[in-house]
């Protein structure tokens, strides 16, 4: 039997080629991650408390290699593909996220480990986007853009064919993964050659910059690569003084003692030059960006309701947009209502947690005296603990915030509210999964485990 590469050193060596040539296209990248490693390097060492927590729940082996990217795809065929790709790297399908709704035609998954061990492996996640052609409103320029799609191939021919022998083996050979990884970083590369004429361009940057962004080109090129910081306002405030312009206001919640869910920034997506088919015009296009992200815990269905409620009274005081200048101001007020205290948040049931043994000698003297297994109990006696699980997905009016402030701030589409998740996961060729069920099964496995150490001495 061959050896095979495991799909977590696949991943990890895929992330690795994919930061190594984003920093070779664009420059600003490298200079954001020095930005991020020097911020998490001093907020380390002045926070001894997040210091232990990530020690504690192992997060802290992961913080420098973690990224997630985002591409744009055109076609059911490439998303279907592209699954297939993803899962030879242990990723999957996470979530389902209309755009839609903030003025960007797309529908989106995310790729990403979905096991605790393969996330603190690598949690590599890969934001997909998938073009909904259906909402461009000019019938013929929508037909013209479905048969520009069609012709294109994003992955080349050795890529699905090592893909299609990781099928059948069940795996690729160390060799064979090195060759995987070669091949599907092609698909990502920047090309700075248009496949459409000039007219076309503008025909269909007419209709939505992100649709000439999808359309107008060889392949879903990488538009960001973000590395995760533990102090977001720093690296806001440190971006202007290394030269990079960052967009006006963070997305997501406001700065809290304890963070929760996912708060983003970026910088200015570039205007690089490109060339157009036909007539060789010279031209530009803007569409890749930099962003770096802080990742808190993760939500429960209540803690998400919550939230949603809390945001969605600030952002009806003031429109859509998040780029006023007193929007950070009514999100911090509006925050107060939402607890920020572990006890609290977790006696009410809005954060998930992962629990462990602190003290197994102790726990076992519980156990022998035959009381009954009582988590809350055994916290108080020292004996176990509890840490916020990570959130790992994205949020959508975030993400909408974000490409809006990179392909125009100035241009808002309006488009009806129609998630069509039923239609993605048809050209996906598989169901997403829900993102909070995999966070609840997360922090049972943790009382499981916890439980059966207790049970162990019980049955001794």
């Amino acid at each position: 039997m061959p050896t095979f590469a495991s799909a977590d050193q696949i991943r990890d060596a895929f992330s690795r080629a994919m930061s190594a040539m984003y920093k070779t296209e664009v420059p600003q990248y490298g200079t954001l991650l020095d930005l991020v490693a020097d911020i998490n390097r001093a907020t380390l060492e002045q926070d001894a408390a997040l210091r232990g927590e990530l020690e504690a729940g192992d997060e802290l082996r992961r913080l420098d290699v973690e990224r997630h990217g985002a591409i744009r795809l055109g076609t059911a065929q490439e998303l279907a593909d592209m699954r297939r790709i993803f899962r030879v790297m242990g990723m999957f399908p996470v979530g389902y996220y209309d755009l839609s709704v903030a003025g960007v035609p797309v529908h989106a998954t995310a790729f990403r480990p979905v096991s605790d061990a393969a996330l603190r492996n690598n949690p590599f996640r890969v934001f997909t986007s998938l073009l909904r052609l259906e909402l461009i409103a000019d019938a013929a320029l929508r037909a013209q853009a479905e048969a520009i799609l069609a012709r294109r191939a994003i992955f080349t021919p050795r890529a699905l064919e090592l893909t299609a022998l990781a099928e059948e083996a069940g795996g690729l050979t160390e060799a064979q993964a090195v060759e995987f990884v070669q091949e599907v970083t092609q698909t990502f590369r920047w090309h700075s050659e248009a496949t459409v004429s000039h007219a076309t361009y503008r025909q269909l940057h007419g209709a939505h910059r992100l649709v000439a962004d999808v359309v107008s080109f060889k392949g879903p090129h990488i538009n960001h690569l973000t590395p995760r910081t533990l102090d977001i306002d720093a690296a806001q405030a440190e971006m202007p003084r290394r030269g990079i312009a960052a967009k006006e206001v963070v997305e997501g919640p406001p700065r809290r003692k304890h963070a929760i869910l996912l708060r983003q920034t970026s910088f200015k997506a570039l205007e690089e030059p490109i060339v157009f088919a036909e007539d060789g015009a010279d031209g530009s296009h803007t569409a890749r960006f930099g962003e770096i992200e802080q990742r808190g815990m993760a939500l429960t269905r209540a803690g998400r309701a919550l939230y949603d409620q809390l945001l969605a009274g600030v952002r009806s005081m003031q429109g859509a947009g998040s780029a006023s200048a007193d929007y950070s101001e009514r999100l911090a007020a509006a925050f107060q209502a939402f607890p920020d205290d572990l006890d609290q948040l977790r006696e009410r049931g809005l954060a998930f947690f992962r629990w462990r043994v602190l003290d197994a000698d102790g726990l076992a003297r519980v156990a022998a005296s035959g009381a009954a297994f009582d988590l809350q109990a055994l916290r108080a006696q020292g004996l176990v603990a509890a840490s916020p699980i990570v959130y790992e997905d994205f949020l959508p009016v975030s993400a909408a915030g974000i490409f809006q402030s990179n392909l125009g701030g100035a241009e808002q589409k309006s488009y009806a509210a129609n998630a069509a998740q039923e239609a993605f996961e048809a050209a996906l060729g598989a169901p997403v999964a829900d993102e909070i069920a995999l966070y609840e099964q997360s922090q049972q496995a943790s009382v499981d485990a916890v439980r059966a150490q207790y049970a162990a001495v019980l049955n001794r």
